[in-house]
Order: structure tokens, then sequence, then C-alpha cells
């Protein structure tokens, strides 16, 4: 499938922002069953490219003269649903063992996790996971933030993709298994999903595999891989801070479309 995407960021101050240092983790990379055919980023700023802990790709972006607005584009076209293995790990997969406050259990998260403690931990038996866990969680905006955690949206009964994804990892990692944070984009026949989308991984004997839990399904040709981390913190699209600048008011528009062949 190939893929067009176009996704804008928008920040606006109320003041007089005199400094501001953002990460971009905005650039898909080959690999994981998709090709990048073009993409570039167009900002009111400096970008300064490198790779991260996690072999993202990443930019920071500078803006070090006084600006009371933020503009970001990212832009290009993906095709999806190839043949690509995923690229070498950078670091031990032990690392996605590794607990982090957004991902962390408590009693009620880790009894549900042992349900599937005694079983042979495959991907039928995570799709099984999954789908419990969206059973218990439904999707619903408005009542999570970014700063949620994954035992929070649990005790909720509500969230969205980012909760799932930690609710899912939590889980793996409680049970033994390693599972890191994938952000990205999903395309909607409809065109219905404006907004960065999230999943996870788990490895298995047999690799990585993707589980879109919010969607019930495992990740397959209509999504694209930005970033991955052990959650949300290390794999976002856009953080960082800044100098002065009042109150902030910020917009974000995503459009992935099929490209005409």
């Amino acid at each position: 499938m190939q893929l067009t995407i176009n996704h804008r960021t928008h920040y606006l101050y109320t003041d007089i922002v005199n400094y501001t240092i953002q990460k971009l983790r905005l650039t898909p990379q080959d690999g994981f069953g998709q090709r990048v055919k073009r993409w570039e980023i167009r900002v009111n700023g400096h970008l300064q490219r490198h790779d991260d802990a996690y072999g993202n790709a990443a930019h920071l972006l500078v803006l070090d003269t006084p600006h009371e607005e933020i503009n970001i584009l990212a832009t290009g076209e993906v095709e999806t649903g190839l043949d690509t293995p995923p690229a070498h790990d950078i670091l031990p997969r032990e690392i996605y063992l590794r607990a982090t406050p957004l991902t962390d259990t408590d009693v009620a998260l880790r009894q549900f996790a042992v349900q599937f403690k005694d079983k042979v931990l495959d991907e039928k038996v995570l799709e099984e996971m999954m789908h419990a866990i969206v059973d218990q969680v439904p999707y619903e905006r408005g009542m999570t933030n970014v700063d949620t955690t994954a035992a929070e949206a649990f005790r909720s009964g509500r969230g969205v993709c980012q909760d799932h994804a930690h609710i899912f990892i939590a889980c793996c990692r409680y049970l033994g298994i390693p599972a890191r944070y994938v952000s990205g984009y999903l395309f909607n026949d409809d065109g219905s999903l404006l907004e960065s989308h999230a999943w996870a991984d788990a490895w298995l004997p047999n690799g990585w595999a993707s589980y879109d839990v919010s969607n019930r399904r495992r990740a397959n040709g209509v999504h694209v891989r930005l970033a991955t981390g052990l959650d949300y913190r290390d794999a976002c699209p856009v953080s960082g801070m800044r100098v002065g600048g009042g109150l902030e008011t910020m917009s974000v528009g995503v459009q992935v479309d099929q490209a005409q062949q």
C-alpha cells in the first residue's frame, strides 16, 4: 500500500518565546514491512539530525530568536505491507523488560496479567490479552492524558491508544516478555483518525510482533512506524522545553491517504 502522510503541528503563545528546543521523532525508517519513498520536515527553525538511543531517526529543533509560534510539517510517502525485516536492535532486548513510571504495574494490573501466566506465551495468547485489555478498558477520549500511567488507566476503565499500549506493555513485562511502545500513523478508509497513533511490540521466539491494542488487531500494512521506546515519553513525535511564551496552544493535524497508483 502506498500511503501519503501530512502531519502538521502548530504552537501558538500568548507572549514572546525567547528560546525553544524540541526533539522531533517524525521520521519513519525502512524496515518492519515499510519503505520510505520520500520524506521531509519543514520548520521555522534549525534542525539537526541524529539517531537516538533506541535507533529512532530524530531531529533537534532549535529556535534561538524571539518567536510567538512554531510550525512543524512532516510530509512524505511510505510503502507498506512489504516483506522487509525489522532493523537490527541497538539495545539488548532485556532493556525492554524495564518498568517505567508510565508502565509500572500495581496489584490490579498484576492480577489481570496473571491469568495469562501459566499459558504458553505465544502470539495467540497475546492476542487474547489484547482483546481482554480493551474489554476491561474501552476506548474513550478525554478520560486520560499523556501523564496517565498504565495502572491509572486500568483503574479508570477508560483510555485511548496510548493507554492501551502502556497497559499491554506493562502486562508483557510482568510476564517476562520484552515489550516496547510504538508511535506512528494509521490509515483509515474514512480518514477519521486525524492524529498520530500508538501500538506495542512484544518479543516472542520468532521475533518482534506488533499489536494495535485499541483496534484489536495485529499491526499490518495500514500502519506506518515512526519511533519506539520504553514508553510514550521515549517515542512521542514532539517533546521539548521553552523559555518564556506565557500560555501555549497546540494544534495537531494528521492526514493519511492512499496514494494513487
